[in-house]
């Protein structure tokens, strides 16, 4: 499989993996958190039993940042904390950075923009290697059945500890040279995205009222004509738009833009959520010409 994306290992100057690359799992959901609480526990449970249950071992306290270890009582915390929370933001996680659940469970009515609830799950890419492309779509639709999704996406993408001043630094050249990786966090997305599409991936999850408004999936399909790119319609009202058997980084100097990514980008460009934040080491134009990336 690493031929089709390159392998990221970034150390701190202590040695620490502080980048590497990955697969996300990445839904949006235009309800409040306790809405979805249950149907978020149950896509985490999905998660678990696919990755197994000692993958995740570690959380920061919302409270106070302190590091505890998912054990049962961690679990149970976890839990509790979740369901009784107008509002809340888990970050769970592996030590290396292998695996992690992110959730931002928000109280929409608190919001004077357009908000969503936001849910992603990561792999590392030696799960992919593993178990191959089709056990991780497979994986993303498992999840996004027990989800009210909107929208959602998953795909190659740089993984790293969003909260660490500075990290994004040593990514900027490589985050134009590999246009099908993602950088999770270039938005504050959550809080503004709505019932937008947050840019384009190997997998596109559709729902209302995009879908709708491109014209269901026979709309949609008549659109799309890139060898290897399908539009599979799910339950509710939704599609998953593959693009391809197994993620693709691209490599724009070996000359792979990925055009069914462009492709699907101009058909989406109305619906695209765009108003990103400044990452570290980016310019606010190096911002623009990463998210217009698929369609400049």
């Amino acid at each position: 499989m690493s031929e089709h994306y390159p392998r990221i290992r970034i150390n701190s100057q202590k040695g620490v993996l502080r980048i590497r690359e990955s697969v996300s799992i990445t839904f949006y959901m235009k309800r409040s958190h306790q809405e979805v609480v249950h149907q978020v526990l149950n896509a985490l449970d999905v998660y678990r039993r696919a990755v197994g249950p000692q993958a995740l071992t570690s959380y920061p306290h919302p409270y106070n940042e302190t590091w505890y270890e998912l054990d049962d009582e961690g679990w149970a915390y976890i839990r509790q904390h979740m369901l009784e929370e107008p509002a809340v933001s888990p970050w769970l996680c592996s030590e290396t950075l292998e695996y992690a659940f992110l959730y931002d469970g928000l109280l929409l009515e608190i919001y004077e923009g357009d908000p969503a609830s936001q849910v992603s799950f990561y792999l590392p890419t030696e799960y992919l290697e593993e178990h191959g492309p089709g056990r991780v779509r497979e994986l993303a639709l498992e999840l996004a059945a027990v989800l009210p999704v909107n929208s959602g996406h998953a795909g190659l993408c740089f993984h790293f500890p969003e909260t660490l001043m500075g990290i994004t630094r040593p990514i900027h050249d490589l985050a134009f040279r590999y246009p099908g990786m993602d950088i999770p966090g270039a938005s504050s997305s959550a809080s503004a995205i709505g019932t937008r599409v947050d840019g384009v991936h190997w997998l596109n999850f559709l729902g209302p009222p995009v879908l709708r408004e491109l014209g269901g999936a026979a709309g949609l399909r008549a659109r799309l004509s890139s060898p290897g790119t399908t539009v599979q319609e799910l339950d509710g009202e939704r599609v998953v738009v593959t693009l391809g058997k197994q993620p693709e980084a691209g490599d724009m100097e070996q000359g792979h833009p990925l055009p069914a990514y462009r492709e699907l980008a101009r058909v989406l460009e109305p619906w695209m959520y765009m108003n990103r934040c400044i990452l570290d080491g980016f310019s606010e134009e190096d911002m623009l010409r990463w998210q217009r990336r698929f369609l400049d």
